[in-house]
């Protein structure tokens, strides 16, 4: 099972950025952390960080067929993108919305995501350990994903 983790805007920032909001973990370090789960769990990681919305619609329309599920945090995309919405709905994999302050104590126009309804799950507020709590959800969907497809497969068969 493969799954893509695609990081929006200043995401790469992470570490210099409003620490009080952002905490002092590098991107990198929270990929690495997740990288070491996944390897635990025989499951294959890619990670992506992107400043354009372009590129974040075209990396999420590549997982189709090449991914099992998606965590997304689309910063400042959340509150704003139709694009980004879309392309998670095309692609119709499991995906799991992250961020890392509590968008939802923060200003008004950041209350409003518009990813979340086409995601599987919303983790908010719990700083870079929300990466991990999205990857634990993550392996619990594709565990449950994998457990139907099998229970069809032998209906089918009989």
């Amino acid at each position: 099972m493969k799954v893509v983790v695609i990081q929006g805007p200043n995401l790469n920032m992470l570490g210099h950025r409003e620490q009080g909001i952002y905490g002092a973990m590098k991107l990198e370090t929270i990929h690495a952390q997740m990288e070491s789960v996944a390897k635990q769990n025989n499951l294959e990681i890619e990670f992506f960080q992107s400043n354009l919305e372009g590129e974040i619609v075209d990396k999420i329309q590549e997982c189709l067929g090449d991914a099992d599920g998606i965590i997304i945090n689309p910063a400042a995309y959340t509150h704003t993108s139709i694009a980004i919405r879309d392309a998670l709905s095309a692609v119709s994999l499991p995906a799991v919305e992250v961020h890392i302050s509590n968008i939802y104590r923060r200003e008004e126009f950041r209350h409003t995501s518009m990813t979340a309804p086409v995601c599987t799950g919303q983790i908010s507020g719990f700083g870079p350990f929300g990466y991990h709590l999205a990857l634990i959800s993550m392996m619990q969907i594709l565990s449950e994903v994998q457990a139907i497809r099998q229970e069809q497969e032998k209906t089918q068969k009989a």
